[in-house]
C-alpha cells in the first residue's frame, strides 16, 4: 500500500493479469482432462471432461436385464454422479490456486 492507505494500482493490475493467466491455464488443463465415473463394480462407466461435458456411457451387457431396467437406470445415474464428483474435485484442484480460493461462477 502507498502512504495514506491507497493501494498501488499498477501492482493490482499485475496481480489481476497473473490471476487471469493462471485461470486460463487451469481451464486449458480442465478441457484436456477426461475423468471416469463407474458403478456396479465397473458394469457402467461414464466419461466426462474436466469442463463437465459428458463424452460416453459404457454399459457391460451383464448389467442389462429386460426384467429389471430400474437397476440399470440406478447404475447409470450412480456412474454419472461419480464422474461429476471427480470433475468437481479436479476443478477445485486446478482452479483453487489460480483464483486464490475465490469461487468463480461456472467453475
Amino acid at each position: 500500500m502507498r502512504p495514506g492507505g491507497q493501494p498501488n494500482m499498477q501492482q493490482i493490475m499485475k496481480q489481476a493479469q497473473k490471476m487471469q493467466q493462471q485461470v486460463a491455464e487451469a481451464q486449458a488443463e480442465l478441457a484436456a482432462a477426461e475423468l471416469t465415473g463407474t458403478s456396479g463394480g465397473g458394469l457402467v462407466t461414464v466419461t466426462v471432461t474436466g469442463l463437465g461435458e459428458y463424452k460416453s456411457v459404457k454399459i457391460d451387457p451383464k448389467a442389462v436385464d429386460a426384467d429389471d431396467v430400474e437397476t440399470l437406470e440406478d447404475l447409470v445415474l450412480a456412474a454419472i454422479h461419480n464422474a461429476a464428483e471427480a470433475q468437481r474435485a479436479l476443478t477445485e484442484e486446478k482452479m483453487g490456486p489460480a483464483t486464490g480460493g475465490l469461487t468463480l461462477p461456472g467453475f
